[in-house]
């Protein structure tokens, strides 16, 4: 279960909810077993220079080497990208979760 957390400066128009969700299949088109990404989105009223910065998390799998991480890291890159104006500066996080995490549900 990926997590994807957005944090952005609040003069940024993004459409959080829909950017997510596109994190999400995008996810799903390069492992469709990855299942569910849990996203939050957090814009920051208090910021300097107008920045976005995607995070996004991953379990550690045998499939997911150098090669996936990579085209996964520059297609959420692009996409990203897709959603600023010109001129913004953004950065995306890819990383694994700690061998020490858990994830699941409740009840």
């Amino acid at each position: 279960m990926p997590h994807a957390d957005l944090k952005y400066s609040n003069d940024l128009e993004l459409d959080a909810p829909q950017l997510l969700a596109e994190v999400e299949a995008l996810i799903l088109r390069h492992d469709d077993g990855a299942g569910a990404c849990k996203g939050r989105a957090y814009p920051s009223k208090a910021f300097h220079h107008s920045h976005a910065l995607l995070e996004v998390a991953v379990l550690r799998k045998p499939h997911r080497d150098a090669a996936f991480m990579n085209a996964l890291l520059d297609d959420l890159t692009a996409l990203l990208q897709s959603y600023l104006p010109s001129g913004c500066a953004c950065s995306v996080a890819l990383n694994f979760s700690s061998d020490y995490y858990f994830t699941g549900q409740t009840g």
